[in-house]
């Protein structure tokens, strides 16, 4: 899905430039898919959470600790049931497979990165991290530090793609703005000349 870019400006000094890949839920069936969506994750969650209890109940849900009597759920059908399903695999190919589950219902599905404009101090980095539990990379690097910030072209593949870039003094390498959405030129250019005018154009 290609990236869309969204400006924020809280400040004159400071505008935000942020492209994702967020799927729109403007509409009624996207929103209804969208909470069919969560609904399964929790499912799913909830399903681990009852066959890592099954698979340790000889260790910690043998005895009545009086909110929950265990001896009764695991003696009823239902509960008979479950603990024969999952005693009849292997504790490794279940826990391997409860982490594939984990990771699904974790795992983010989309990119954002952004792109953090501060007149006189610098600019900020993010990108959001694959999953819900773990934080977004970021990094800053002061104005004076930044030497200039340019649109550069490479082959990736058999096709010219065009990125953001940010010369960092003292650094080998460039910073590459948005390096996993890589946006259409367009839209580097408007992040191109909205950065720079924060930067420099003391009159924006």
């Amino acid at each position: 899905m290609p990236g869309r870019l969204e400006i924020q400006r809280p400040s004159p000094t400071t505008v935000s430039f942020t492209v994702s890949n967020v799927p729109q839920r403007s509409s009624s069936p996207a929103k209804i898919l969208f909470g069919l969506q969560v609904l399964l994750r929790a499912g799913l969650f909830f399903c681990v959470i009852c066959v890592g209890i099954v698979r340790v109940r000889t260790i910690f849900f043998q005895e009545d600790r009086g909110v929950i009597n265990w001896p009764t759920v695991w003696s009823s059908p239902l509960g008979s049931k479950l603990c024969r399903l999952v005693d009849s695999y292997n504790p490794l190919a279940i826990a391997v497979v409860c982490a594939f589950v984990i990771y699904g219902v974790f795992r983010r599905g989309y990119v954002e990165e952004s792109l953090l404009v501060i007149r006189g101090f610098g600019i900020q980095t993010s990108t959001s991290s694959s999953t819900y539990l773990s934080t977004a990379s970021t990094r800053f690097i002061p104005t004076t530090q930044i030497q200039d910030i340019v649109i550069h072209e490479a082959f990736k593949g058999f096709e010219v793609r065009f990125y953001l870039a940010v010369i960092v003094e003292g650094e080998p390498n460039v910073l590459v703005v948005f390096p996993h959405m890589l946006p259409k030129r367009e839209i580097l250019e408007q992040v191109w000349r909205g950065s720079r005018r924060c930067l420099y154009d003391a009159k924006s």
